[in-house]
């Protein structure tokens, strides 16, 4: 089977999501484990399940290649984010090691259902080393910038360098803030969302100064998001292919800003399966392979 995404912004060829009937269960296992997993509330079973078949007809539209991810007992609410736990390269799959101690299982759960469709297994992130989908964010100059914060480590970054020194020029170590707490999500793409190769929308008040201006000197436009549109997800933007999204409905500043910049947006609904597990559209996505246009 054809793979690699090692870009933000090409086409989506190939996507692999959950559904939330898989990773959510049922309204009794939410009830038991949203505090568990560290939601922010309770979503409603009955309405994440509409969400979602809204969520995944559109991805569908817009992808020709979707794939779902199974049911698999031993992971948790966390796992709807398929985001997390693999990135893929056209050398195979990296399966990742997560940060969290909850969502252990979901990398062994994701490398059993690429095996059973043919997708090569590159590496894998293994013993004290964790990293997480959400901190790597692969650059348009052949170099892949990492997020090292509590949920991806020094150790699980040297493999990753390792296990990708063939198929890049430069790995970019991002050192993220602490945010409120240590059992918040803050990954390196809760702060970017490359846009097109040359516009991203950023959250910079937690972007490191050298990163930003680093961007900047590439030529890359930053558009801002507000402060009211950063817990609503308003930074959290899936490319689908250059300058075609899809982004949270609720976030009218960021949207308004990218159709100023001829951006094609496409929203969804996301109160119950986006806002309380605090994930938005592209974690709820792995892009298994981009194309070039």
């Amino acid at each position: 089977m054809e793979v690699g995404s090692r870009s933000m912004v090409d086409k989506i060829q190939t996507i692999v999501i959950k559904h939330a009937r898989e990773a959510y269960v049922s309204q009794e296992y939410l009830n038991e484990n949203w505090q568990k997993w560290g939601f922010f509330s309770c979503p409603d079973y009955n309405k994440c399940v509409e969400e979602y078949d809204a969520f995944e007809a559109l991805i569908k539209k817009l992808v020709p290649d979707v794939r779902l991810l199974p049911k698999d007992e031993e992971s948790g609410l966390d796992s709807i984010y398929t985001h997390d736990s693999v990135k893929f390269t056209e050398k195979g799959a990296i399966i990742l090691n997560m940060g969290k101690n909850a969502r252990k299982n979901e990398p062994k759960a994701m490398k059993v259902y690429l095996e059973s469709i043919g997708v090569p297994i590159l590496g894998e992130i293994t013993g004290e080393g964790t990293v997480e989908g959400g901190d790597v964010l692969w650059l348009e100059d052949n170099r892949v910038a990492i997020g090292r914060g509590y949920r991806t480590n020094d150790e699980g970054i040297r493999q990753f360098k390792e296990l990708v020194k063939d198929l890049v020029d430069e790995v970019i170590v991002v050192p993220m803030p602490h945010g409120n707490n240590e059992e918040e999500c803050l990954h390196l793409m809760s702060v970017i969302s490359p846009i097109d190769k040359d516009l991203a929308v950023v959250y910079s008040r937690y972007m490191p100064v050298f990163f930003r201006q680093m961007l900047i000197k590439k030529g890359i436009k930053l558009i801002e998001v507000i402060d009211d549109e950063y817990m609503p997800l308003g930074c959290n933007v899936l490319t689908i292919e250059p300058r075609k999204v899809v982004l949270l409905k609720g976030n009218p500043d960021i949207k308004k800003k990218l159709l100023n910049e001829g951006v094609e947006v496409h929203e969804y609904e996301g109160q119950h399966i986006s806002l309380p597990g605090n994930g938005g559209a592209t974690c709820m996505t792995a892009p298994l392979l981009r194309i070039k246009n």
